[in-house]
């Protein structure tokens, strides 16, 4: 038994060797990732140019996309602490509600930041009543998820109706009713002074790169949510303390295998536990973000977010920057069919074409022949879409982020590890 425990922690401890015949996973080096991000920012330039649609590099459109982003990313990060311990949080739309509601329902008497933290708590609450379900009883974790994700609708629209909208009640009188709270106040947004302004007069030049990556970094630097800030910070902080401490390590190898991991003297309950609160907890701050945002609890806002941010987290393959990058793809596609409308859409088509193809290439050039021909043959079909039509109809346009969903699964299927032990029943002393 003892060999078990030392091949797993060989396997999961950050800085060290891999076991022997364990597969060799490639770094992605700094050089590599400005590679990429040059590259993405000469397609959007392309794109820009041969279609005419300003607003793909447009500032405005850009902070709607992080606007976006972030409440799906943080779903994701979500679900990236539950399922590195082994658990699946299907549950995780029903958790976002819960701390929807309940900044919502703080929001409007204490004011944002006190929504921020009840939030926090609500989606917490969730995580632990998934964490009794799955860990301690042993219920299948699908069918815990989605009994969350039913119970969360019910109990927010009951409590809807309850606190905001019960006649003669002050909620009422400021506003609410069974769909809304009322109004909480805004959490003002900040600004880099100058340099916002800088870059503004850049992107209104519309030279090719400067002004669009000038348009691009105008939304870091204008109109920034705090909130935005925070979300930034967990993913870096998420990554340190998963792979960088050894908290993360036993954490991730409750993921990996639970049986080895206990017989180092790690309670798997424990670990279980903190990692759905804390699934919970991000959940629940991607449900506050759209309150503070929207300044109230509104039923429905949610919107699927949650189901969004689990396909981020397969996309990002199970790991924070992956996350991140899903998310950003995610939040770009709904901002364009919330801001852009059918044109910019349409435009997209071929941006999304000249992705695939360079995909398409890079994927040739590490032997991945059966694979780069399917990214050449969807790239081609874009392709071929974006020049025989002039416009999106308004349904292909409003169903824009899940089709991209689908295509980028669909796509990138081949090269996802989950955690060998994710989903499978644990009992303590049990082989």
């Amino acid at each position: 038994m003892t060999s078990v425990p030392n091949a797993v922690s060989q396997r999961l401890r950050p800085g060290k060797e891999p076991a022997p015949g364990a597969p060799v996973r490639r770094r992605v080096t700094l050089p590599v990732v400005l590679l990429i991000l040059a590259g993405g920012l000469l397609l959007f330039s392309v794109a820009r140019v041969v279609t005419g649609e300003q607003s793909l590099t447009q500032t405005a459109q850009w902070s709607s996309a992080l606007s976006y982003a972030v409440p799906i990313g943080l779903a994701g990060l979500g679900g990236l602490w539950a399922e590195r311990a082994g658990v699946i949080n299907i549950g995780l739309e029903g958790m976002m509600m819960l701390g929807m509601f309940a900044a919502g329902w703080i929001g409007w008497q204490y004011g944002p930041w006190a929504a921020v933290v009840a939030g926090i708590v609500g989606g917490a609450l969730g995580g632990l009543l998934h964490a009794l379900a799955t860990v301690t009883f042993g219920v299948d974790h699908i069918v815990s998820g989605v009994a969350i994700n039913i119970l969360a609708l019910g109990v927010v629209q009951f409590l809807a109706k309850l606190w905001f909208g019960a006649e003669g009640s002050e909620a009422a009188a400021l506003g609410g009713n069974d769909k809304q709270s009322p109004q909480m106040d805004p959490m003002t947004p900040f600004t880099v002074p100058g340099v916002s302004d800088w870059l503004g007069d850049l992107a209104a030049k519309r030279w090719f790169l400067v002004s669009d990556a000038a348009g691009i970094l105008g939304a870091a630097v204008r109109q920034v949510s705090w909130l935005t800030l925070l979300a930034v910070a967990l993913f870096v902080v998420s990554y340190v303390v998963l792979w960088r401490t050894s908290f993360g390590l036993r954490l991730r190898s409750c993921g990996e295998n639970p049986q080895a991991t206990e017989s180092l003297g790690v309670n798997v309950y424990v670990y279980k536990y903190a990692a759905l609160a804390v699934s919970g907890a991000l959940a629940g701050l991607g449900g506050a973000y759209l309150a503070v945002l929207i300044r109230m609890y509104q039923d429905g806002q949610t919107g699927g977010r949650g189901y969004l941010g689990l396909a981020t987290m397969i996309f990002g393959n199970w790991r924070p920057g992956g996350v991140a990058t899903g998310a950003g793809l995610f939040g770009f596609t709904d901002s364009l069919q919330n801001r852009g409308g059918g044109d910019t859409v349409h435009a997209a088509l071929l941006l999304f074409a000249l992705a695939l193809a360079a995909w398409a290439v890079w994927q040739f050039t590490r032997g991945r022949h059966r694979a780069a021909a399917v990214c050449l043959v969807v790239a081609a079909l874009l392709a071929l879409w974006y020049a025989t039509t002039d416009t999106m109809p308004s349904e292909m346009v409003s169903a824009t982020p899940y089709l991209t969903t689908l295509l980028v699964l669909a796509l990138f299927s081949q090269r996802l590890r989950p955690p060998k032990a994710i989903g499978k029943p644990y009992r303590r002393g049990e082989e």
